[in-house]
């Protein structure tokens, strides 16, 4: 089994035009005095690596917690795309029609569009996770995050594929279960070569 790490490094990861730069705060320190070391974080929601949940766009959407996990576990398809607007167009002519979680390797340059968010939704997808900050490019935020969120499909964003090859794996990218808000850190990877496990054997 061979275990690839496809997150970000938290503190020095790009954060989304905007949005506070992550900061860690000691409070206590051993080689100050301290019994312990303790580290307060300050950061986005949205820094690195991280799901959006239907709240993020929807008024009245499901938070981090109200979401189901299943989508973010299971077998997944990575897919390399140019960078640029995805088109319904394109999707229908290169997308798969039958996997339930895509990872779109676009060298964090590849944004879709409503039509395009809407076809793959429409298709029953799960989850769909980029390697860009966002599923929709500056300016056109909206109508992509709309789209996928009120098809049922979750989202993942600022994925690091560099070093991940197109093809299928398992994937395992449970949110951090923060109640109540818009989005939360994951810890992405990918899984290949696995096998299911059953405590039966």
């Amino acid at each position: 089994m061979k275990i690839i790490d496809i997150s970000r490094k938290f503190f020095s990861c790009d954060v989304y035009p905007g949005d506070p730069k992550p900061k860690a705060e000691r409070l206590a320190c051993i080689g100050e005095g301290g019994d312990c070391n303790i580290t307060a974080v300050h950061a986005s929601a949205h820094t690195g690596t991280h799901a959006d949940a239907p709240l993020h766009f929807l008024s009245g959407g499901a938070a981090i917690d109200g979401m189901e996990l299943d989508a973010f576990i299971g077998p997944c398809t990575v897919l390399q795309v140019p960078g640029g607007v995805i088109t319904g167009e394109y999707v229908d002519k290169h997308f798969p029609k039958k996997c339930k979680r895509l990872l779109i390797k676009g060298g964090g340059r590849a944004f879709f569009m409503d039509s395009s968010a809407e076809e793959l939704s429409g298709r029953g997808l799960m989850l769909i996770g980029t390697d860009s900050l966002s599923v929709g490019c500056a300016g056109n935020e909206t109508a992509p995050h709309k789209a996928f969120m009120q098809g049922g499909t979750a989202i993942l964003e600022g994925l690091d594929l560099s070093e991940v090859q197109p093809g299928e794996y398992f994937l395992f990218a449970p949110p951090v279960l923060y109640d109540g808000l818009e989005a939360a850190p994951v810890r992405a990877v990918l899984i290949s070569d696995y096998i299911f496990w059953s405590g039966n054997h």
